[in-house]
């Protein structure tokens, strides 16, 4: 007896060391951020000092990517390790995400982890209806709010949130953590960045949008937002600091999608899909590290199971872990894609585009040119954020109007060396044939391998999955009212 109790100790304590040696795993998503509106990349109106000090300890991605700017397919590939077309109903922006789809933090959860989030998780959309018991990012922690609560600011007091979750944490678990910040996601208090000492005059304003002041002062508003996202990270931050965690424990900072301005937040260019990274892993990644290699939200899953352990689980990204370690090349490439993000078109009908973003390209294959991008007149442009820039663009009928509304053609090519911000439309320039023929062929090998039901000719799929949307059927309210009216 005394024998198999000694054992049984024995075993005990090497399953508690393990689990005390299993990497801890905080992850840390802005809700609509652009990648160069963080500091560390060189914005000058933007002061993102926690960000600054993971790339600074760690690594700072040039070129990481969503594969569809909208919030819940964005984050239904980070969850999954799969594209949105691969996700049927979660492809669509207010879909139904089913849980025949495995996520990360279950599996990790079912292997030992103590698994939570905070603010905004998977969303918006219909989680339950697909079968999932909880948010798919995790067990909530969302009692604490800011009292008296902010201005201009959305309300979770998420370190609290997040102090609340390490407490309530078994000692002897590694935790998995999901720190989803609602900011910078409209609406926002107008004037708020500028009131905080924001300068207008240091503001950048792409080249998609018009220079006017009530544009500098929305971008500012924004990076107010963005602002307070990294004031609660560091206050995570800290509280790894003081409770002896940050050396074993892997932090990744990133957005789901672009900022929520005309041609950028749901419309495939570079600022939509184009998003910020940093990565803190001590003891894995050289401190100071610049990674140039290519990332997409696919990875992630994978990165986290390979972490842990665990051998990914039908996904299609590949884990970043070699990739951290110097080990290993990253991608030279990445896919993007759209489908139904927002409705207010006949039939609520989606926008399907998909895309090929090289180190000098971005192909885009718009399948149905004759819809509107940005949803129709009628129905006020919907797949645009309302704001004072969205509605400045849209009172002006020049060539900003038309790079947020107008409707495109079939093919868009554009050269990222002369025109990093997609204004000049090269598919018909014969100089530029051969690179166009090229990317058209690899998107379309790869997306078949993928089996994307939109190169395989079932498309339509997309468009007929149910919508959980308020404002379903938007397009047929405004057919009405006007009938009305005659």
């Amino acid at each position: 007896m005394r024998r198999l109790t000694c054992v049984l100790l024995l075993v005990v304590c090497a399953i508690s060391a393990r689990a005390a040696e299993r990497v801890n795993i905080l992850f840390a998503i802005a809700d609509d951020a652009t990648f160069a509106h963080f500091s560390a990349y060189g914005c000058p109106f933007v002061h993102t000092p926690n960000f600054d000090r993971i790339a600074k300890e760690g690594a700072l991605l040039n070129n990481c990517f969503t594969p569809l700017p909208k919030c819940s397919p964005s984050r239904a590939s980070i969850l999954t390790g799969k594209y949105p077309w691969q996700l049927e109903d979660a492809c669509d922006h207010y879909g139904i995400f089913s849980a025949k789809f495995q996520v990360y933090p279950n599996i990790l959860e079912d292997a030992g982890y103590f698994v939570g989030f905070t603010g905004k998780g998977w969303g918006p959309g219909d989680f339950k209806k697909g079968g999932f018991k909880h948010n798919p990012a995790g067990n909530p922690y969302q009692d604490r709010k800011l009292d008296p609560p902010t201005t201009g600011i959305n309300k979770n007091d998420y370190a609290s949130n997040f102090a609340d979750f390490l407490k309530a944490r078994p000692k002897d678990q590694p935790f998995c953590f999901w720190y989803g910040g609602f900011e910078p996601h409209r609406p926002y208090e107008r004037g708020s960045g500028e009131k905080a000492g924001g300068d207008p005059t240091k503001v950048i304003v792409p080249p998609y949008l018009p220079d006017d002041p009530i544009v500098r002062g929305d971008l500012l508003d924004y990076g107010r937002e963005i602002e307070w996202f990294d004031t609660q990270l560091g206050k995570m931050l800290k509280m790894l600091d003081d409770q002896g965690l940050a050396q074993n424990t892997i932090v990744i900072v990133t957005a789901d999608n672009g900022m929520p301005f005309p041609r950028v937040k749901g419309h495939i260019y570079e600022d939509a899909c184009h998003l910020p990274m940093a990565i803190r892993w001590p003891g894995v990644v050289k401190p100071g590290r610049v990674i140039d290699d290519f990332v997409s939200f696919v990875d992630l899953a994978p990165t986290y199971l390979d972490i842990a352990g665990i051998a990914p689980r039908d996904m299609t990204g590949q884990s970043l872990v070699g990739l951290l370690r110097g080990t290993a090349p990253g991608r030279d490439h990445v896919l993007v894609g759209r489908e139904r993000e927002d409705v207010g078109r006949p039939n609520d009908e989606g926008y399907p585009v998909r895309g090929i973003r090289t180190k000098e390209f971005f192909y885009a294959h718009n399948f149905k040119p004759d819809r509107w991008p940005a949803g129709p007149p009628e129905t006020g442009f919907s797949d645009i954020d309302n704001s004072p820039t969205k509605s400045l663009v849209l009172s002006n009928h020049d060539k900003f109007y038309d790079l947020a509304v107008a409707k495109r053609g079939e093919d868009e090519l554009y050269d990222l060396t002369t025109d990093p911000g997609c204004v000049k439309n090269l598919a018909d320039d014969p100089k530029f044939a051969q690179a166009k023929a090229a990317l058209w062929s690899q998107l379309k090998t790869e997306l078949t391998e993928q089996k994307d039901p939109r190169i395989l000719g079932n498309g339509e799929v997309f468009d007929k999955y149910p919508s959980v949307a308020p404002r379903k059927n938007a397009w047929d309210t405004v057919m009405k009212k006007n009938a009305d009216k005659k």
